[in-house]
C-alpha cells in the first residue's frame, strides 16, 4: 500500500526541540522547528518501541499453537496502545512437536493479519538452555535438551525464515559450533538461562554471540563472588545485555551497575511478557505450565513463587528505567528503539529519528505527577495503528 506522506509533531526526546517528522511508509525528512510554540502541551515524537522478548499478551499465550489469530491480532491491538511498533514474539522450552507448531502458527500471524509486520520475527528461547534449577527458570526441565542445528533449522523451515533471534546456555559441549552455524545465518545469538563457565561464555562471544537475554534473572540465587556468569557476561563489551525492568525481576542495587557496566548504548529493556501482561490476575498458561498473575502484579508457575515471565508494559519499563536506574528520558528511549535494534538486528531501525528508518513512531507525553509513559498514537510503517480516545 503506497501511503501519502504526512507530519508527525513533537519534542525530540534527544534534543528536547520541536520537530516535524514527514512519513510515508519510511521517514522522508525531519526538520527543527523554529520554537516551541510549534507543538503542544509537551508531547514527544520518537521511534516506536521494540521489544525482543515476549511471550504472550492481552491474555494470548504465543507458546500455545492453538492460539486463534483473531486473539493474537486483540493482543497485537493492545500492544501497540503501550507504543510498541515492533516485536518478537517469544517461543519457550517445550516438546519439539509443540514448540515448531507454535512457531508456523507464529509465522503465519505475521504473514495474514492486518497488524502482522509488528510480529518483526520470531525469538526461540530454549530448549538449549542449562537444565539446572535456577538458571533454567520456568523452563520445563523434562524438556531441556542439547544444541542441535538440524532442529534449528526445522524452526527456520517451519517459520518460512522469520526465526531472527536464539538463546541458549554455552554450557553445552559443541555450542561453540552451534553458535557458530546460526550466526552464520544472521541470526542473532543470546546467551541466557546459563550456568557456564568463564571459558565457555567467551568461547561463545568468540563464535558469534552478541548479546545477553535478560541478565541478572535466569540465575542460581547464590553465585561465587568471582568469577561468576553474571559478571563474565557484563565485562564482555561484545555483548548487549536486556533486562527485564518491572522493579520486580531487579533491584535498583543490581540494575544501576549493571546500565553503567554496559553503557547506555549496550543495554535495552524487554518485557518478558507473558499471556497474563495487560490483564486481570487470575490463572494463565505459559506453554504447558499454568501461571498465576498475582493481585501484586507478578506473573508466577502455579502454586509455587517461581516467576515466569512478567505483566510488564514496555512504556512502563521506560517509566521504571529512570526511576529505578536514574537514566534520562533520551537514554531509556534509546534502549527501546535504536539499541534494541541493534541488539535484534531489526532492519531499518538502527538509526532513530531520521530519513530512511521505517516510519514506527510514537507520540506520548510524561505524566508529571506519576513518571509514567502516556501513549497518545502509535504508528507502523507509517500507519496510525491507535490514537488514545479511538
Amino acid at each position: 500500500m503506497i501511503l501519502s506522506p504526512q507530519d508527525i509533531h513533537g519534542l525530540d526526546t534527544r534534543t528536547g526541540r520541536p520537530v516535524r517528522v514527514r512519513v510515508a511508509s519510511s521517514i522522508e525528512q525531519v526538520d527543527e522547528l523554529p520554537d516551541e510554540r510549534q507543538t503542544t502541551d509537551g508531547t514527544y515524537v520518537a521511534p516506536g518501541w521494540i521489544d525482543l522478548q515476549v511471550n504472550g499478551f492481552a491474555g494470548v499465550d504465543y507458546n500455545d499453537p492453538a492460539a486463534s489469530h483473531e486473539a493474537i491480532a486483540r493482543s497485537m491491538e493492545t500492544m501497540v496502545s503501550t507504543g510498541v511498533t515492533r516485536c518478537y514474539p517469544t517461543v519457550i522450552t517445550g516438546a519439539p512437536e509443540a514448540m515448531g507448531a507454535a512457531i508456523a502458527n507464529l509465522a503465519r500471524t505475521k504473514e495474514t493479519l492486518p497488524l502482522g509486520e509488528v510480529f518483526d520475527g520470531l525469538h526461540v528461547e530454549g530448549p538449549h538452555i542449562s537444565p539446572e534449577d535456577g538458571p533454567r527458570g520456568a523452563h520445563p526441565a523434562r524438556w531441556v535438551r542439547r544444541p542441535d542445528i538440524d532442529e534449528f533449522k526445522r524452526w527456520q523451515d517451519l517459520a518460512g525464515g522469520h526465526v531472527r533471534l536464539v538463546t541458549l546456555s554455552p554450557e553445552w559441549p559443541g555450542a561453540p559450533a552451534y553458535i557458530e552455524a546460526v550466526a552464520a545465518t544472521g541470526v542473532v545469538v543470546a546467551i541466557g538461562h546459563t550456568r557456564a563457565t568463564s571459558t565457555q561464555i567467551a568461547e561463545a562471544v568468540s563464535a558469534g554471540a552478541t548479546m545477553s537475554t535478560h541478565l541478572g534473572n535466569g540465575a542460581h540465587a547464590l553465585l561465587p563472588r568471582h568469577p561468576n556468569y553474571i559478571w563474565d557476561q557484563l565485562a564482555d563489551d561484545r555483548l548487549m545485555a536486556s533486562f527485564i525492568v518491572d522493579g520486580m525481576h531487579l533491584p535498583a542495587s543490581f540494575l544501576k551497575p549493571a546500565i553503567r557496566a554496559k553503557g547506555t548504548t549496550r543495554a535495552v529493556l524487554v518485557t518478558d511478557a507473558s499471556a497474563p501482561a495487560g490483564s486481570a490476575p487470575g490463572r494463565y498458561r505459559l506453554g504447558e505450565q499454568p501461571v498465576d498473575l498475582t493481585p501484586d502484579g507478578r506473573v508466577v508457575l502455579a502454586g509455587q513463587d517461581r516467576l515466569a515471565g512478567s505483566a510488564l508494559r514496555l512504556d512502563r519499563a521506560l517509566s521504571h528505567v529512570m526511576q529505578l536506574a536514574g537514566v534520562t528520558l533520551a537514554d531509556a528511549v534509546a534502549m527501546v528503539t535504536t539499541n534494541a535494534a541493534r541488539a535484534g538486528r531489526v532492519a531499518d531501525r538502527a538509526h532513530g529519528l531520521v530519513a530512511g528508518d521505517r516510519a514506527d513512531l510514537v507520540r506520548f507525553r510524561v505524566d508529571r505527577a506519576t513518571g509514567h509513559i502516556l501513549i497518545d498514537e502509535t504508528y507502523v510503517g507509517g500507519r496510525c495503528v491507535y490514537r488514545r480516545g479511538h
